[in-house]
């Protein structure tokens, strides 16, 4: 396993807490299920830097292979145009849209890429550990995989088809060279067994299991039908299978071969997010790998599971891929990034509905998050000049709201920065939301300010102090998640003057009550969540 240790910023030696991204296959632009897992990652090593905690996340591209070459042939460009066109127009442009913190972006047909591969892939030829042979079976170019028989489904004519991509396989006959995954299984299934958290969710862990138990097959390590790829070093008639290539991509990027400094105080990832349908790519073939050559291996594989439109896996293949520039245009970038972490349990399938979407925003973004914020800003604009009253007159209600965001805190810290259930973390998070909302109701400021006596204007000056505290709170915890958003209500709050930068302000620490200085200057700033009009028509 990767050790966490302490990872406090400015720490020497300190292990970065380390997120991948799978990197993606550029034969076409990004769709929702790509920019789910991106984001995914993104509020995840966003809510550990808030942590203060040394962090480096980690995306990229998958540019060899043939299924990349014959995209290229057939948009009449060579596979290198065709990649640098993909990367340049649309990959790297959606992810600075979506606000994704990146700290490196690989390319593998950077040159700081392929030539570590090569030493890789030789150091294991020198051990040993391949060998070359010859091999036929179902392949599927989509999947870039040979197909074992219980990876197929038929077709009404009986065609034997990829049950990812529902397409025929192709039958491949060629001579290759091997990695020796078979000699691998015992001590992968020792270390699931030593490890138990290592593959998750637990039904994801269960088919890992399940399948290594069953027997693996060695690996072939290279292609010989087409030269797009990486050559293998000892013989160029050969290149290096793409997923072997690929895979690497988590050890080079950070320093493997090159900078043993940053490759030390990085590598292992302690998190590899990937899709379900390359979870054994990740969780057999990637330690076994490592394994061979004596490196450590990840803290966790993490594997989503599938956007669902109209019952399939959103994807262009099967003409569901859905552009999210599609739904930012609408909705926002904020709510995009918070809906489908909100609506959808990280590793299970979940249904994309435009009309869940619209829901959700309404009720939970714009009516309980959104007016909570321009109510309280309102209340202490009006009653009291924009200067944040003290709190002299506070009670067991002002208490059960000090609870509920040490609670919510807990709660969102516990989910969302370790277990990875980013649904629970949140919706602790608008609990907490509704439950001031409540509490608004309950006390009725409106009207507490009808009384005019020093016992009254302190109980109204107490409300407000509450629920403005609160949001400091929400504010802190929603960072990650709607960075935009949330900078908007810190400096509606008077907190960026009062209490510096949102981002300095530790995830921890935000159930510490009292934080928010009085004579704060609240001001009513542009609404966080504005109506939506009706869905476009094209």
């Amino acid at each position: 396993m990767a050790a966490t240790g302490s990872r406090e910023a400015g720490g020497e030696d300190v292990k970065s807490f380390y997120v991948s991204t799978p990197i993606y296959y550029v034969n076409d632009a990004p769709h929702l299920g790509h920019a789910y897992t991106t984001v995914a990652g993104d509020v995840l090593t966003r809510w550990h830097r808030q942590r203060g905690e040394k962090v480096w996340y980690l995306t990229g591209t998958d540019e060899h292979g043939q299924k990349i070459m014959r995209t290229a042939e057939a948009n009449n460009v060579t596979p290198q145009a065709w990649c640098d066109k993909l990367v340049e127009e649309a990959w790297k442009p959606l992810w600075e849209h979506l606000n994704i913190a990146n700290d490196d972006f690989i390319r593998t047909t950077e040159k700081r890429h392929t030539d570590r591969v090569q030493e890789f892939v030789q150091d294991l030829y020198n051990k040993d550990e391949i060998y070359k042979g010859g091999y036929e079976g179902p392949y599927c170019v989509g999947c870039e995989e040979y197909k074992l028989p219980g990876d197929l489904i038929e077709d009404a004519d009986g065609t034997k088809l990829c049950a990812v991509h529902k397409k025929p396989v192709e039958i491949l006959k060629e001579e290759n060279y091997f990695f020796k995954l078979s000699e691998y299984g015992p001590k992968l299934l020792e270390f699931y067994a030593a490890n138990p958290g290592f593959i998750q969710p637990e039904s994801a862990r269960n088919e890992v299991v399940n399948f290594v138990k069953q027997g693996l097959q060695d690996l072939s390590i290279s292609r010989s039908t087409f030269d797009w790829g990486v050559p293998v070093p000892w013989d160029e008639k050969h290149v290096i299978y793409v997923w072997v290539d690929a895979l690497l991509n988590y050890a080079t990027a950070v320093g493997y071969g090159a900078n043993q400094e940053k490759f030390d105080a990085t590598f292992p990832a302690d998190v590899h997010l990937v899709g379900k349908d390359i979870l054994r790519f990740h969780a057999v073939i990637w330690p076994a790998m490592l394994m061979a050559q004596g490196l450590p291996l990840p803290g966790r594989v993490a594997a989503n599971g599938w956007l669902m439109v109209g019952g399939e896996k959103m994807s262009k293949s099967n003409l569901t891929g859905i552009k999210p520039q599609q739904l930012t245009a609408h909705f926002g970038v904020d709510a995009y990034r918070w809906y489908f972490l909100r609506a959808i349990a990280f590793g299970s399938d979940g249904s994309f509905s435009w009309e869940d979407f619209s829901a959700r925003y309404t009720s939970e973004l714009a009516n309980d998050y959104g007016n909570l914020a321009s109510r309280v800003a309102a209340m202490v604009g009006k009653y009291f000049g924009g200067a944040l009253p003290e709190a002299t007159a506070a009670g067991d209600a002002e208490q059960a709201v000090r609870e509920g965001l040490a609670q919510a805190v807990a709660t969102a810290d516990r989910k969302i920065g370790e277990e990875l259930d980013f649904q629970a973390g949140i919706l602790a998070i608008f609990d907490f939301v509704k439950q001031v909302n409540g509490y608004i109701t309950e006390q009725e400021p409106w009207k507490v300010a009808k009384d005019t006596s020093p016992e009254g204007q302190a109980r109204l000056a107490t409300i407000l102090y509450t629920a403005a505290e609160a949001l400091r709170g929400v504010a802190v915890l929603l960072n990650s998640v709607m960075p935009d958003t949330s900078q908007k209500l810190w400096e509606s709050l008077g907190a960026k003057e009062s209490l510096g930068a949102l981002a300095d302000q530790r995830v921890q620490d935000a159930g510490t009550w009292g934080l928010l200085p009085v004579g704060s200057t609240v001001t009513k700033g542009a609404v966080l969540f504005p109506r939506l009009e009706e869905k476009p028509t094209a």
